[in-house]
């Protein structure tokens, strides 16, 4: 014998309240009186029902779902973002499907589709980037699309990054204030916004002092890539006295590699600095200087982003950036005089 599924208006009958107040207590973000949640809570208890999310999502055309897209975990500043993300997107009552792709079009095109057949009412891509097929796919599909930790010029998409350049050229002015005299910078992925305004920062900073780097590099945002590089650069005749890394996952490589590999004193016989400021860089193994993003304040813009462009599809995209500020640790010579 086949069991009768339960249904919002047996709830409602037994409750002694109307449909509409059973969908209202079940759906998030809608009014209802306390006594009104009580007594259907309790019914729905006694009843055994459960809301029908896709049910509800087909009848509203809200499924109340953000897509989160990100292609690069192993930096640990990614778990972090996206952890906060969640937690914040499911306070204001969205559910989240968190995607991972590696980083070709191939494998994002695919997670991008299956996002928009999941109906998803918007998307969040992180260090990921996006064609103008997929953004026109988006676009016709009416799903809102926000980058973070990533911007794009021209794809009419908004973002929300820190500060990148900003922070690129404190580094800069806080190295020549160390008396360094020769700068080298193991870069982000060039094909990365973020890799790029880092590199232009850092090299617009230094030539405010009249100075060059004796070297950039793309790490490729790898510790094994960054690891070799470090080795390049101890092979130059004029090595470096100072390295910018582009992110503190790609520092820590440096780092180990000086340390182990040269037996090189950090600061004392090359300065590393770091971006992003994981919790990893306060440990007393590494004790890295670098600039901050300020995760929580991007997590809230791109939050209230997200969500103002799913209410208004008429909503202009904007571009956010967040300043960070420089945390001066031990891995780098402290100028004399600098207030930290």
């Amino acid at each position: 014998m086949t069991e009768l599924r339960v249904t919002s208006l047996d709830v409602a009958k037994l409750a002694g309240v109307s449909q509409s107040a059973v969908s209202r207590v079940f759906t998030p973000g809608a009014s209802a009186s306390k006594e009104t949640i009580t007594k259907v809570r309790k019914a729905a208890e006694k009843l055994g029902y459960r809301p029908n999310a896709l049910a509800r999502a087909m009848i509203t055309g809200k499924s109340r779902i953000i897509g989160l897209v990100v292609a690069y975990l192993d930096n640990q500043f990614y778990p972090i973002a996206l952890e906060r993300l969640s937690n914040a997107l499911q306070d204001r009552g969205y559910h989240i499907l968190i995607f991972t792709a590696t980083n070709t079009q191939e494998a994002i095109d695919k997670v991008m589709q299956e996002l928009i057949d999941y109906q998803v009412d918007g998307i969040i891509t992180a260090s990921v980037g996006m064609t103008s097929e997929l953004t026109g796919r988006c676009a016709a599909a009416g799903i809102p699309v926000v980058m973070f930790n990533r911007a794009q010029d021209g794809s009419g998409l908004s973002s929300v990054t820190s500060a990148n350049e900003n922070g690129a050229r404190k580094i800069a002015d806080f190295l020549v204030a160390g008396g360094h005299s020769h700068i080298a910078h193991i870069a982000g992925w060039g094909g990365s916004s973020t890799g790029r305004d880092r590199i232009r920062g850092f090299i617009d900073g230094l030539a405010k002092h009249e100075k060059t780097p004796v070297a950039v590099i793309d790490g490729m945002y790898s510790r094994d890539v960054s690891a070799q590089a470090t080795r390049d650069l101890m092979a130059l005749p004029n090595r470096p006295d100072a390295i910018f890394v582009g992110n503190d996952h790609m520092a820590f490589a440096v780092l180990d590699t000086l340390r182990h590999e040269y037996n090189m004193s950090v600061p004392d016989d090359v300065s590393v600095i770091g971006f992003d400021d994981v919790p990893l860089a306060s440990w007393a193994a590494y004790d890295l200087t670098t600039v901050r993003q300020p995760v929580n304040r991007m997590v809230d813009a791109t939050v209230e982003t997200i969500l103002a462009q799913i209410g208004d599809k008429n909503r202009p995209t904007q571009k956010i950036e967040i300043d960070g500020p420089l945390i001066i640790r031990s891995s780098a010579r402290i100028p004399e005089g600098w207030h930290t």
